[in-house]
């Protein structure tokens, strides 16, 4: 007898439907909520945050208008 171990079927969340995910991402937030383990930006790691996505886009703009000359 010959498997075919190609064929993966999807597991855990990749398994669920989105309406069922978001779900379970709901508790999970109202709990850390409850908690009060849940995280609170502050004004200076929002700004630090930003700061770094917009350096990180601003180099990959770089390096693509690089790789087309």
């Amino acid at each position: 007898m010959v498997f075919n171990t190609n064929i993966r079927r999807a597991r855990g969340l990749a398994a669920m439907s989105p309406e069922r995910r978001r779900e379970i991402a709901s508790k999970g937030g109202r709990t850390s909520q409850a908690r009060g383990t849940a995280h609170q930006w502050t004004a200076e790691e929002a700004s630090a945050a930003g700061k770094k996505g917009s350096a990180r886009y601003a180099l990959r703009k770089v390096d693509q208008s690089g790789a087309a000359q």
